[in-house]
């Protein structure tokens, strides 16, 4: 199976909310040599407008990311969308605040999952759950994250995992994607540096290749686990033109042999 790099449209937001700025990032992506996109955090643009720009640039929509109520209260208007895109995989960017905290949750989210994930699946779709640092709080000895995994079957819930956020949670990236192996159809490219100025010392995203995450062991592992969209995503760029910073990630990955 061929991985193919896409990127994800969080990471150019300010640039996606006109349907004119939409379809210059498309060609700027496109330009690069990227060839899929996650659609995530654009304007209130047409699903037929996104479609066919992305078609006239060659570019494929590989996968989604939207809110959790859009699935649980508008799954037909969701599915729509998804199949206007010619993209079969749909995600959550995470669950987030006090109502999901804890074991209990796991159970109330895979419960409104099933029905969900039925309907998705009827129309030839599948559901993510993507991470960040919070699934890594253990209950009752085990990591949220490992127990949301545990909990719903992997024709349910597939696993998008981010090697950022893994990292930033005290895991190893490489040994998270080995632990769900053809179940990871959207995969999660985000680097890791530490600013220092002497003062302040804090995480930062960076460029893939500009940081300290080990992409000779991640990328390995992704492939071994049959990982099939490749995903980068830089949600804050610190001041850096966010299409330098994916050019930089695309550059570094066609180093390693991906396209």
């Amino acid at each position: 199976m061929q991985n193919v790099l896409g990127v994800q449209l969080y990471t150019v937001r300010k640039f996606t909310q006109t349907l004119v700025d939409f379809e210059q990032t498309i060609k700027k992506i496109a330009a690069m040599g990227y060839t899929a996109v996650q659609i995530s955090a654009i304007g209130p643009l047409d699903p037929q407008d996104v479609a066919k720009i992305c078609q006239d640039n060659q570019i494929t929509v590989a996968g989604t990311h939207m809110a959790w109520d859009r699935f649980l209260n508008e799954t037909d208007a969701v599915i729509e969308e998804h199949l206007t895109w010619g993209c079969k995989h749909a995600a959550i960017g995470g669950l987030f605040g006090a109502d999901w905290i804890g074991l209990d949750a796991i159970k109330r989210f895979v419960d409104q999952l099933g029905p969900v994930a039925e309907k998705l699946a009827a129309a030839g779709l599948d559901f993510s759950y993507h991470n960040h640092n919070h699934e890594f709080v253990k209950y009752d000895g085990k990591l949220w994250l490992e127990s949301l995994y545990e909990t719903a079957p992997a024709e349910m819930l597939k696993a998008e995992i981010d090697t950022y956020w893994v990292q930033a949670g005290g895991g190893n990236p490489a040994e998270w994607v080995r632990r769900y192996p053809n179940r990871q159809p959207l995969f999660h490219l985000k680097d890791m540096s530490i600013f220092f100025d002497g003062t302040k010392r804090e995480q930062r995203m960076a460029a893939i290749g500009e940081g300290n995450l080990d992409w000779d062991e991640i990328l390995p592992a992704a492939a071994e686990s049959n990982c099939r969209w490749y995903l980068i995503e830089q949600d804050e760029c610190y001041g850096r033109d966010p299409f330098e910073c994916l050019a930089s990630s695309y550059n570094f990955l066609a180093s390693k042999g991906l396209k």
